[in-house]
């Protein structure tokens, strides 16, 4: 029955992106076995980022995303699976997926406050309203991650550039 639900969940993704997503899932049910204090308090979050990733790969296929929001959507992906980012799952191990889950989150917000909210939830493969996640979510953002890191990645996306990158980190210099 386990195998029935994680095909389930990732349908709609290309191999890599469905391996990336058995990867994530798998290494985060692992790692909530044996977490402190301070890590069971984003485990909540750092374990939508699953079912954030398949979200979003679902809605890059979606006719009814502009494709402004699928250039959004698709930085997103890549950001989740790239393995430079600005709080490294390397160093850090699942803790790092904070900042991914926060910038999903973003993004789906923008598309909830363009798009009929329904283009998001019938594709959501989580449980509870995806909609009160991602409000809960962005309302947070800066406190998981530090005000200041929290502006940086908004502000590189509302760019159109990665957070991380050279060109994203000149356009926050330029902002100082």
């Amino acid at each position: 029955m386990q195998n029935d639900i994680n095909t389930s969940r990732s349908d709609g993704m290309n191999p890599e992106q469905r391996g990336f997503y058995d990867t994530l899932r798998q290494r985060l049910l692992d790692w909530t076995g044996g977490t402190s204090d301070k890590e069971s308090r984003v485990r909540q979050y750092i374990m939508l980022a699953p079912d954030f990733f398949c979200l979003l790969c679902r809605l890059m296929m979606d006719k009814d995303v502009s494709p402004m929001h699928k250039a959004k959507v698709a930085l997103a992906i890549a950001y989740f699976m790239s393995p430079i980012d600005l709080l490294p799952e390397a160093l850090l191990g699942p803790l790092g997926y904070v900042d991914d889950v926060a910038l999903a989150a973003f993004v789906l917000n923008g598309i909830v406050n363009d798009v009929d909210p329904e283009v998001v939830r019938r594709h959501w493969p989580g449980q509870g309203d995806v909609l009160d996640k991602v409000s809960h979510i962005v309302s947070v953002a800066d406190q998981l991650l530090g005000a200041g890191l929290w502006k940086h990645i908004v502000s590189c996306l509302d760019k159109g550039s990665t957070p991380g990158r050279t060109s994203c980190r000149a356009a926050s210099r330029e902002q100082a």
